[in-house]
């Protein structure tokens, strides 16, 4: 069978989340394999490389298919473009991809942005896709604080109770922040890049640098939090609208040439 594999464009917010859900909550996989059922009977499951949570977007999430023909790969992403509508979700390309090419277990590294916004007004064009504060944030007193995590630790304080994941080991690779003005206040960005997540670990992560940005913390806490190891010792979780699932590499990498 034919093996493709899709990147993905969505907004996550009439979501439930990427995964398929039992009693008929909307999900993103279930909606692709519902458009993909129109272009090939059924049923069709297909593997992400991240199972982003209700209301998390992306602007590039990979997922992969097996069909029983071979489509031209421009033609099946418009066929399922077509089928998709007018839900919030783009198959922005598709390839063939060999056989042993998995979404999930072939990934070499997620990368995610979290956008906040600082500004009194409420945000109108963005609503939805941005967490809002209203004050401005200490971007070096962030940096401080984000230096602690980058790097192999045991995120137990930054993972939620519910994260299955069998080890809280993870390498993060990199966090940086980068402000820019936006009318009547600042957008502040978050990019995160590692191998693996995980569950909550990036919204966990932001929230707690947020409480620094905003005075409530010291960067010195950040530290210790982590070496709590307790999930007691984290700052809040910050919402899932900002958050999106923006880039995953591959060693062989089918969207390399675009």
């Amino acid at each position: 069978m034919p093996r493709f594999a899709l990147q993905i464009d969505y907004d996550g917010g009439p979501f439930a989340g990427w995964q398929r859900q039992a009693g008929g909550l909307a999900s993103v996989q279930g909606a692709i394999e519902e458009a993909l059922t129109r272009l090939q009977p059924g049923p069709h499951t297909i593997a992400a490389a991240g199972r982003t949570d209700a209301g998390v977007h992306a602007t590039a999430q990979v997922a992969h298919c097996d069909l029983t023909r071979e489509w031209d790969p421009f033609r099946l992403s418009e066929a399922l473009n077509w089928h998709l509508k007018p839900q919030p979700i783009a198959v922005i390309n598709a390839k063939r991809v060999s056989d042993d090419f998995h979404a999930r277990f072939s990934a070499q590294e997620r990368r995610y942005t979290f956008r906040l916004v600082a500004r009194r007004a409420p945000v109108t064009h963005d609503k939805g896709l941005v967490w809002q504060v209203l004050s401005p944030l200490n971007l070096d007193a962030m940096h401080e604080a984000a230096a602690h995590l980058v790097g192999h630790h045991d995120f137990t304080t930054f993972r939620s109770t519910f994260c299955q994941a069998k080890s809280p080991m993870k390498t993060l690779d990199e966090i940086t922040i980068t402000p820019q003005a936006v009318v009547g206040g600042i957008e502040y960005r978050f990019f995160l890049r590692a191998r693996s997540f995980l569950h909550n670990q990036v919204r966990s992560i932001v929230g707690t640098l947020e409480r620094v940005g905003a005075g409530s913390w010291a960067p010195q806490n950040v530290k210790q939090a982590l070496q709590a190891r307790s999930r007691a010792a984290c700052g809040p979780v910050c919402p899932p609208q900002g958050l999106y699932l923006s880039g995953v590499s591959y060693a062989d990498d089918p969207f390399a040439d675009g």
